[in-house]
């Protein structure tokens, strides 16, 4: 997969933050060496967070991400410092851009306040060091306009994430030359010639770990296993056909889904298996939310806005009221609701990923993910994470 096709959900996300006019655009344009963001003379030019994916060693695909000033006026510039303070919610790493001619202020102080509490990694900066005379040692002095200190800010950049160990999607769950059958169906709702994003992932992993891989749809999967005596080492299935797939593969053979590989990958497996037992005490009325990290487009039989609300009325028998957020439109307080069901997040780093879910725990929600929930109401829960280590 090439740098340019890394997925926005595995890239590190870097932030630049800090007042109008101190020069973020511009050092972000040093840094990634091409004209991106929109560069001017005028305070508060950036109005909306631009997002560039890039290549930064040793660090690897990074996104980084311009944000509007936050010392914005006005009514806009509410709006504006509120989607600084959502795009802090997904970020890696900061870098506080403080204007050196003019100084710190209560701006930057408050900036840096906001990545403590998110325990976000960041650096100060302090550009326009060939205008200035600061002489504040301990901080890296830079100038977008002349190029000086860049180099080593992308260096401190790069330093910032430890590259740390990440958690493997299956590769711990197979050995080289194991069989793995992956079952995909190609329905409506699939999108017409590709996988979707866990479908690759788990593919690309099992090549790398010399796996044998199988894939095929749900209706050749009892052939697959009469004329095949040997059975398979692993089964992944997709979630929307958990049920049909569980009642074909020996109860021997272990079964999981790709929506739950995802969960633990993103660090969440664990707390969503806790909130999917909320499932089993809704009552008439309650309000469950079906939240989806990405805004594709719906088909006539979407998982997110029909099949998981007909599963969850065939499977409690209740009226419920079932709301869907999509994208970025993730509720403030989701104390109305009984229950979350989250999408795999396939589309969406880590950090936000665990940041709604962490949400949800400290507001007292459960919450848990569609492939879960489908095991759950299917009964086949236990058998889908007995192999997987939470």
């Amino acid at each position: 997969m090439g740098m340019n096709n890394t997925p926005a959900g595995e890239r590190v996300h870097i932030g630049f933050f800090g007042r109008r006019n101190a020069g973020k655009s511009s050092l972000l344009n040093a840094v990634t060496g091409q004209e991106l963001a929109v560069v001017s003379e005028i305070g508060g030019t950036t109005t909306d967070p631009v997002y560039k994916a890039m290549e930064l060693l040793p660090m690897g695909p990074v996104m980084m991400i311009d944000t509007p000033g936050f010392d914005d006026e006005g009514t806009l510039g509410e709006q504006r410092i509120k989607k600084t303070v959502q795009v802090l919610e997904k970020t890696d790493a900061a870098v506080l851009v403080v204007d050196a001619v003019e100084g710190r202020n209560a701006c930057d102080d408050e900036l840096e306040k906001l990545f403590k509490e998110r325990e976000i990694p960041y650096l100060v900066v302090y550009n326009k060091a060939d205008i200035s005379d600061n002489k504040i040692t301990n901080v890296i002095n830079v100038s977008a306009q002349t190029g000086e200190g860049v180099h080593e800010l992308k260096e401190k950049i790069a330093a910032l994430v430890p590259a740390g160990k990440v958690r493997p999607l299956v590769s711990d769950l197979v050995k080289p030359m194991d069989v793995v059958v992956l079952v995909v169906p190609i329905d409506s709702a699939a999108p017409k010639g590709r996988l979707i994003l866990p479908q690759q992932q788990v593919i690309r992993e099992l090549l790398e770990a010399g796996a044998v891989t199988v894939v095929m749809r749900e209706c050749e999967l009892s052939q697959f296993f009469a004329r095949n005596p040997a059975k398979p080492a692993f089964v992944i299935t997709d979630s929307q056909v958990f049920e049909e797939v569980a009642a074909v593969v020996p109860a021997d053979v272990p079964l999981t889904s790709f929506s739950i590989l995802m969960a633990r990958y993103k660090g969440f497996l664990k707390m969503a298996v806790e909130g999917v037992q909320a499932i089993d005490r809704l009552q008439d009325g309650d309000r469950v939310l079906i939240a989806e990290g990405c805004t594709h487009h719906r088909q006539c039989d979407d998982i997110g806005t029909v099949k998981i609300p007909r599963f969850l009325k065939q499977y409690t028998g209740r009226e419920l009221v079932i709301e869907t957020a999509s994208g970025t439109g993730f509720p403030e307080d989701l104390t109305p609701y009984s229950l979350i069901i989250h999408c795999g997040g396939c589309m969406l780093n880590e950090r936000e990923v665990l940041r709604r879910m962490r949400f949800a725990d400290r507001q007292g929600v459960p919450v848990t993910n569609y492939g879960i929930a489908i095991a759950q109401m299917k009964g086949i829960l236990g058998r889908s994470i007995e192999y997987v280590h939470i």
